[in-house]
């Protein structure tokens, strides 16, 4: 019988294995739910955290256990909540895993998730060897806001239907690692989670330079980490301000005047003021007056929600 995993299990499936099966694998038909007690593989205890998330079609069946945590879906599944990885194993999607983690998780954990399905990254389990040096691993990006929003049209009755759609409204595609994703969240979140309210902007937009500036800098483009074109604003995130060798200095300061010769405004954050809230409002404010935007409508409120927001952002471990 196959194995139909799920939730935290598909999650630390996607996590581990970072790429998409081909095509083939995807279930393009509805699915009926194994109705009878789930037998483990024995090799899948090695490959997931205990307990493992399964999911069956009927109640009668279900059997807890400390190593087997089983969830009801009765009927047929919609299109698409399913994958097909290996002959006796079928993961839930990357769309149906995100509505599936939004009864487990927090909004900004949720949101947090969202990003990092649709980036260029992946966080690495607890029990991952050998993981970069960079602290998470590359990849393609395993859905798009678009994918989220139409697999979504189909799961209405769903639970975390209603918290899921609330969380779209504030993912962004591309972000190029966890901590870039951290501060386009406290930027752009409203103000009652936490955030600054800014207006979303790209993630990682290419800035194509024009001709006398491609001969001048011997670039044909530069990519910003966050890019507001209508204000002509970019931000960018500095990872560690203390390894600032003459070669990078001169390379960041060449950058800055090719956007600047474009009238582009480059604004830069350290891993130091994400970390200190009173940085951070500074930096906030500084962006607030070149986009001409009034911040705090309600400061002991957002002082709070902020404070929750940082809490679970850089001092809660992941999902």
């Amino acid at each position: 019988m196959k194995q139909f995993i799920s939730h935290q299990s598909a999650l630390e499936y996607w996590r581990r294995h970072r790429i998409l099966p081909g095509s083939s694998a995807e279930r393009r038909c509805k699915i009926v739910l194994p109705d009878r007690r789930v037998e483990i593989e024995p090799l899948l205890f090695s490959e997931f955290s205990i307990p493992i998330h399964v999911m069956i079609g009927d109640r009668i069946a279900r059997h807890e256990s400390k190593k087997v945590k089983q969830h009801i879906f009765g009927g047929k599944t919609p299109v698409g909540c399913f994958m097909s990885v290996e002959d006796k194993m079928v993961v839930s999607s990357p769309e149906f895993c995100f509505l599936q983690m939004a009864e487990q998780i927090t909004m900004v954990k949720l949101i947090e998730l969202g990003y990092e399905l649709c980036s260029g990254y992946s966080i690495p389990n607890p029990d991952d060897a050998e993981v970069p040096d960079i602290g998470f691993y590359k990849r393609r990006p395993l859905t798009s806001v678009n994918k989220l929003s139409v697999f979504l049209e189909n799961m209405s009755g769903f639970r975390g239907y209603k918290k899921v759609i609330r969380a779209l409204r504030y993912i962004l595609e591309g972000s190029a690692s966890p901590m870039e994703t951290k501060l386009a969240m406290f930027l752009t979140l409203p103000y009652m989670l936490g955030g600054f309210g800014f207006k979303m902007p790209e993630l990682n937009r290419h800035i194509v330079l024009t001709k006398s500036a491609r001969k001048n800098f011997n670039k044909d483009y530069y990519s910003c980490d966050m890019f507001w074109p209508d204000e002509k604003i970019a931000v960018e995130y500095d990872s560690d301000q203390q390894h600032t060798g003459s070669d990078r200095i001169a390379n960041d300061s060449k950058r800055r005047n090719a956007l600047n010769s474009l009238g582009i405004r480059v604004i830069t954050i350290t891993k130091q003021q994400l970390y200190s809230s009173l940085e951070m409002e500074r930096a906030a404010k500084v962006i607030a007056r070149h986009m001409k935007k009034r911040l705090f409508p309600s400061k002991n409120s957002f002082a709070t929600a902020n404070r929750e927001l940082r809490k679970q952002l850089l001092y809660t471990p992941g999902v």
